[in-house]
């Protein structure tokens, strides 16, 4: 992973997950900062029985948060859509590699970063699922529905070096 440590992983090469509580006033996560908010990452096997593990842990960090229900809803639709796209799509389901997930919240809004290990991909080429010719297709909505329920999604890729999936909601 080109940002992450592969010492993060557990012994079993399972789930391994750090915790990070910030209690100092700072930015917020959209500029940098964690005012009182927390840090947290998750990384995980290229397997998609992992999913309500991440799903779980991602729910309760954010109703300790206080994040409200439509909100969190929003937020856990887009990871599990964005892990899977990182699992399958990304890593080709390769147990040998790896999805990084970073959560990082304040009061004023939720940060997540999905990694993945795979070849990369260029956005702009998904085609829009709500063209015509697009509409019966079973794949192709992942990136749509990460933009219709977050407020800012970011992709940042790379040849041979995977993917990054960067979504922001704002809580405020």
């Amino acid at each position: 992973m080109s940002q992450l440590s592969r010492d993060s992983l557990g012994r079993s090469g399972a789930v391994r997950i750090k915790r990070k509580k910030n209690s100092r006033k700072a930015s917020s996560p959209a500029k940098g900062g964690t005012e009182a908010g927390f840090f947290g990452q998750i990384i995980i096997p290229s397997s998609l029985d992992y999913l309500p593990k991440v799903d779980k842990y991602v729910e309760r960090k954010l109703r300790k948060l206080g994040v409200d229900k439509d909100k969190l809803a929003d937020i856990a639709i887009s990871v599990t859509e964005a892990v899977t796209n990182a699992v399958v799509h990304g890593n080709k389901n390769d147990l040998k590699k790896k999805v990084a997930i970073n959560l990082q919240a304040d009061s004023s809004c939720v940060e997540i970063t999905i990694e993945d290990e795979g070849n990369g991909f260029d956005p702009e080429a998904v085609q829009n699922p709500t063209e015509e010719k697009n509409i019966l297709k079973q794949v192709g909505r992942g990136i749509f529905i990460l933009k219709s329920l977050m407020d800012k999604v970011d992709f940042i890729t790379a040849p041979q070096k995977g993917t990054i999936v960067k979504m922001t909601k704002f809580l405020s």
